[in-house]
């Protein structure tokens, strides 16, 4: 009998290692029960335990040091607060999961022991993936989705029980371990073991959920779902684990109307959570709400449109300042294609809700609806706004190489003190508009060299057309918040709604400008003119034009703000805007004539630099930036042709050795060639840091890129350098006298505009230079017909007939002659309203037109031959204005 009874060795070891696991077990139950104490409290308002979340005097932790506080907190044995009655349920939850987690460590354990036994699962208060999966199974186990509904709907209504979901367990970090071990040394025996013990099950359930986000990542990758990176910006929910939920659950049809109903009581309450209550103050991870419901993929689906999704926008876009910069940096570690995603469920209800309201009928009358009274059209656009800055911190971004700004300001216009008198004081006296949101990250729109996903997507082309730009500008300038202005989202909007914005700004200023003129003409007793006129001789145009804007511009650069007004010596044209065209073509030509050696121009690229040899002055460049920045005020086209580096520094961007590619090609290549060998750079190529240079007469220039430059050889180290030296002297340092005067000339007239807020730089160059595609079929489809024609005239289809068959440069000297440039503007030519009207019967006259107003003069003449040759002899040598 004693014989029997007597236990093995092997037996006893087995005993203690079952005592020490349950131990471990134990220790580990606690310091969680103490962790939830330090993050959620135990609900009680009346709690006086200075070591709960519930007590009115403690100090809030993040997550990292809750973890490290439960754990001294275990060691000294500290009080636990009970759970109070509201807080039972998820008390419960976490106990019975830690539980269920213990019985199955060992494998051997049955899902059914765990807590999704119950049928009710009415003490789930919030979810984890494991949750997820164990009511899942029991629901399939008895093919009743109800209790996984009905937790669902639960959570997913609930911001406080959302907002908990889906937690990632975040390890520590070896200098905290060393720390509490270090702590654990003046302890006695006992205590170190407890301590041990349960440091160690915190490092092994830390490490396996560790482990399993790192494989979670690792196949991430493999699929290309574009899981976030870790980075500083990072939340506390578990986005890897969220989309493996929504993964597994959104196939249920059922499940799916769960979210839905679930989302459209959800967020009313988030909205006067976030309106009323500062709640994002208070609990930085109430953002998780956000992060969780943007992770469902089908959010752009019918169903949500009509209410679900709106209510959610309207909820999104009363997020802090703060708030929407953390989410920005958070998307902006997504892939591309989850930042296209977000984008399109946002354009799908922005695209929804203008078809299905009509806001392009025009036909109603004043007291129409706008499409910025839409909220849920205006919330949609506040929350694409956030992924667009996604976007553009995600992609290829270059917060650096900027322009010195100009050393001294701008002249101040001598009418200030009378407009302080009058009551009126400069606009945008504290310089141009800059979003809240890109001065928050530190990061503007220019610095994106590649987006994510290319910026024309974001672009919604029924907004833009049911968009009334004349109310949205007014929207623009008052800057309330009871309206609001598309033009504070201008990513949404394209070249050609953007510009119209920018003529009425234009236009206001001008009006502006004029009735200031006449105020202080009475204010000086003496006659003003309130135009900026200027009177010029063709064959001298150059001379008189520039030297009535330097003038102008030392004394008075606020009338280079009023309306242009041309007029050619000796001829009798008025000019109602296309003498102004002929004239910028004009100054134009002369200007930028290689023979003058202001610029110097590449026959590859057809494109025009600065010199850096240049004989002219400042003042010279200043004046041809007035003229490039008077084009673009007074809506004229201009046969310019810049690199876009050119446009990027006037928007205060250097240029780079990226940009040499569209300005020097020939030196880029050469360049990227240098970068790309393989043998040896100083003993194959014995080249030093010092460049040579040609200037106006042919001479060579030598140049040192560093100090001693000759004396220092380019090898395969320091290559890079050398070419980001190159690229700096060619694009900035060589030209950066020139530039800088012509910058300065530019932003005399355009200081006060919208337009660096509004365009980008290839936006700019559209908008200066006009469109290079010459659509005639759609400006054919556009013309209006006057005096007699119409669309079916036999000899207007004759004349399409004959423009429809011209070279390409017969159609460009037809549009020269039409409508007082050769160029198409922003839109392409269906933008363009041109107007053939009738100009008596047969005749041996040539056509006429008035450039101002885009209208052709043509007689009816009597063959398609007679037609042409007149037609052709018109644009062929037409120049000079009359009176007709």
């Amino acid at each position: 009998m004693a014989t029997a009874c007597k236990r093995s060795p092997g037996e006893a070891q087995s005993d203690d290692t079952e005592a020490s696991r349950m131990k471990r077990a134990a220790a580990k139950h606690l310091i969680e029960r103490y962790y939830h104490q330090l993050t959620e409290g135990c609900g009680s308002e009346a709690c006086t335990n200075a070591c709960c979340a519930s007590c009115p005097s403690f100090l809030r932790m993040d997550n990292n040091a809750a973890a490290i506080k439960a754990l001294e907190l275990y060691k000294a044995n500290a009080k636990l607060c009970d759970p109070h009655p509201s807080k039972k349920g998820a008390g419960s939850a976490r106990l019975d999961s830690s539980e269920g987690a213990g019985a199955c460590a060992d494998g051997k354990g049955s899902r059914k022991d765990g807590p999704a036994s119950r049928s009710d699962f009415k003490d789930v208060a919030f979810l984890t993936e494991e949750i997820v999966y164990e009511i899942l199974e029991l629901c399939r186990e008895r093919e009743d989705y109800s209790p996984l509904i009905r937790v669902i709907g639960r959570v997913f209504s609930s911001a406080e029980a959302l907002v908990q979901s889906f937690r990632k367990v975040k390890q520590h970090t070896k200098e905290e371990l060393k720390s509490l071990q270090a702590k654990d040394e003046d302890k006695d025996e006992d205590e170190k073991e407890k301590a041990t013990g349960s440091a160690a099950t915190t490092v092994a359930a830390t490490t396996t959920v560790a482990a399993m986000e790192e494989d979670s990542g690792a196949a991430a990758s493999r699929t290309g779902d574009g899981a976030p990176k870790p980075g500083p910006e990072d939340v506390s929910v578990d986005i890897e684990a969220i989309r493996r939920v929504y993964g597994r659950l959104l196939s249920n049809e059922k499940v799916e109307t769960a979210f839905l109903n679930a989302l459209v009581y959800l967020s009313p309450n988030v909205e006067c959570d976030l309106t009323y209550h500062n709640v994002y103050s208070r609990d930085a991870n109430y953002l998780n709400l956000f992060v969780i419901v943007m992770e469902n993929r089908n959010l752009h689906s019918p169903e949500y449109l009509e209410m679900a999704l709106p209510l959610f926008c309207k909820a999104m876009s009363k997020l802090p300042l703060a708030a929407q910069a953390k989410l920005v940096r958070l998307w902006s570690r997504y892939s591309a294609d989850q930042i296209r995603r977000m984008m399109e469920t946002f354009q799908q209800l922005i695209t929804y809700k203008v078809i299905s309201n009509e806001f392009n009928n025009r036909n109603l009358g004043s007291d129409r609806n706008l499409v910025n009274d839409d909220d849920a059209i205006v919330a949609a656009s506040k929350c694409l706004k956030m992924v667009y800055y996604a976007n553009v911190v995600g992609g290829d971004v270059d917060t650096g190489h900027n322009e010195d700004e100009d050393d001294e300001p701008l002249p101040e216009s001598s009418e200030l003190t009378l407009q302080e008198l009058l009551g009126e004081e400069r606009r945008n006296k504290k310089g141009p508009r800059v979003d809240p949101l890109e001065t928050e990250l530190g990061v503007k729109t220019l610095d994106c060299r590649r987006p994510l996903v290319p910026f024309e997507d974001f672009v919604n082309e029924p907004l833009n057309d049911a968009l009334e730009m004349d109310k949205d500008y007014t929207f623009f300038k008052v800057e309330t918040e009871s309206k609001f202005s598309f033009m504070t989202c201008p990513f949404i909007l394209n070249a050609v709604t953007k510009s119209l914005g920018l003529y009425y700004d234009n236009r206001i200023r001008m009006y502006s400008e004029r009735r200031i003129t006449v105020l202080y003409s009475l204010v000086q007793g003496q006659q003003l003119n309130p135009y900026l006129r200027l009177k010029v001789r063709r064959d001298h145009i150059i001379d008189d034009a520039l030297v009535r804007l330097e003038m102008i511009a030392m004394e008075n650069p606020a009338d280079l703000k009023k309306q242009l007004y041309v007029e050619f010596e000796g001829e009798q044209g008025v000019d109602e805007g296309g003498v102004s065209k002929e004239f910028f073509q004009l100054v134009v030509e002369e200007i930028f004539n290689p023979d003058i050696g202001m610029f110097t121009y590449d026959e590859n690229t057809k494109l025009f630099w600065f010199n850096p040899s240049s004989l002219e002055t400042e003042g010279q460049f200043t004046l041809i930036g007035i003229v490039l920045g008077l084009a673009i005020y007074n809506n004229c086209i201009l046969d310019v042709h810049f690199p876009m580096v050119a446009y990027r520094k006037l928007l205060g961007k250097q240029g780079t050795f990226r940009d040499l590619g569209d300005s020097h090609p020939v030196l880029f290549q050469s360049l990227k060639d240098l970068l790309a060998y393989e043998g040896s750079v100083e003993d194959d190529m014995m080249i030093t840091f010092q460049i040579s240079q040609t200037d106006l007469f042919g001479n060579p220039m030598m140049y040192d890129l560093k100090e001693n430059g000759d004396k220092i050889p380019v090898t395969n180290e320091n290559r890079k350098e050398f070419v980001n030296l190159y690229s700096d002297y060619i694009l900035n340092k060589s030209v950066e006298k020139q530039f800088k005067a012509f910058r300065r000339g530019f932003h005399m007239v355009t200081n006060e505009s919208p337009l660096k807020y509004l365009f980008r730089p290839e936006e700019i160059e559209l908008l200066i230079c006009g469109s290079r595609n010459l659509d005639f079929q759609a400006l054919e489809e556009t013309t209006e017909y006057d005096g007699g024609y119409s669309r079916d005239s036999s000899l207007i289809r004759e004349f399409w007939d004959i423009v429809h068959t011209f070279t390409e440069e017969q159609k460009r000297l037809f549009l020269q002659f039409t409508t007082g440039t050769d160029r198409a503007p922003v839109g392409g030519l269906g933008k363009l309203k041109m107007i053939i009207a009738k100009n008596g019967p047969d005749t041996e006259r040539l056509p006429t037109s008035h450039t101002c107003f885009n209208v052709l003069l043509l007689p009816e003449y009597s063959s398609k031959e007679k037609l042409k040759e007149r037609l052709l002899k018109a644009i062929t040598y037409a120049k000079g204005f009359g009176m007709l």
